[in-house]
């Protein structure tokens, strides 16, 4: 668990993913073979296999993304505030009153993101109906104007400040998408003794804005088979209807069937349902109706992949 928090406290929005990709090279260099950073950014560890042979072996990529939502500052006004644009997902009902960190070369600075909207004191019945958008949020770092000017340029990264907690049976924190599947990789690298396949794991960049650095990964590896592993929808909680669930807390692991990026090798698919069966490994089929993983682009590099999505349920997701 304290692995998974550090992963989860690293900050790293797309494009940006430097600390996560240096916590993750310490944490693989002696678990791996060959270990480099392709001009994207991603981090690819190869493991040759164990005992060594010397037939061509299967190639199979596993593909972790290290990138998470945040924002970009786009704005600074002449009051100091700080205006930002998402890179990636967001929902703003999610973004109100929140904590946050800019990144900035001289340091992080800690802020509070709120709308640009009167207080609840004077606001009008029609100013509290309204759902603000991500262009109506500022950034407040509680610094003289020409200070903020000083340390803070546009493009700087902008994440949520949450703390890593224990809920109950659970975990919460910013940015389980994906850090959980970072976490995943390094663990199963960990306790892997034996395989008569290369393993190519890579932890990619710009997942959550196009599925970028996995397709220029796969391109270079060509691997035989892509195994995405990643977070999905866990929506089994009040006001939900049964049938849009997609997946359901402490049922196991999902088996993705298909999402809007990629539908699953069948071979694979039944493959690991068998291999869960067997072990008897918690599991469950899920089909996702919107978002993709890294999956998408590893089955469209160079000459293709069969490839499968191996996910991890997690509620409140982006």
């Amino acid at each position: 668990m304290d692995l998974l928090e550090r992963l989860t406290q690293t900050a790293g929005i797309a494009g940006r993913e430097q600390r996560m990709a240096d916590l993750v090279r310490l944490q693989i260099e002696d678990l791996v073979d060959e270990i480099h950073t392709d001009a994207l950014g991603s981090v690819i560890g190869v493991r040759h296999p164990r005992p060594r042979r010397r037939r061509s072996p299967l190639k199979v990529m596993l593909a972790a993304h290290m990138d998470q939502i945040g924002f970009m500052v786009r704005h600074i006004d002449d009051k100091g505030f700080l205006r930002v644009h998402a890179v990636g997902g967001f929902d703003p009902r999610n973004l109100f009153a929140r904590l946050v960190m800019v990144a900035t070369d001289g340091g992080d600075l800690p802020g509070v993101m709120n709308p640009a909207v009167r207080p609840a004191h004077i606001a009008t019945d029609e100013d509290r109906k309204k759902v603000p958008e991500i262009a109506d949020l500022v950034i407040d770092l509680g610094l003289p104007a020409e200070k903020v000017k000083r340390q803070v340029k546009i493009g700087d990264m902008v994440v949520i400040k949450a703390n890593f907690a224990r809920v109950g049976d659970t975990v919460v924190a910013q940015a389980l998408d994906n850090r959980v599947a970072c976490w995943i990789v390094i663990r199963a690298l960990e306790k892997l003794k034996h395989h008569a396949c290369q393993i190519q794991c890579v932890f990619t960049v710009q997942e959550e804005v196009g599925l970028r650095g996995a397709g220029t990964a796969a391109f270079a590896l060509q691997p035989d088979i892509g195994i995405a592993l990643d977070t999905t929808l866990c929506v089994d909680v009040p006001g939900m209807p049964e049938d849009q669930c997609v997946t359901r807390q402490g049922h196991g692991a999902a088996l993705t069937v298909m999402d809007s990026s990629s539908i699953a090798d069948l071979q694979l698919l039944n493959t690991f349902e068998q291999l869960a069966q067997k072990h008897q490994i918690k599991h469950q089929r899920s089909v996702l109706p919107r978002g993709g993983t890294d999956a998408g682009s590893i089955q469209r590099a160079g000459s293709g992949a069969r490839t499968f999505t191996l996910s991890c349920p997690t509620r409140y997701i982006h």
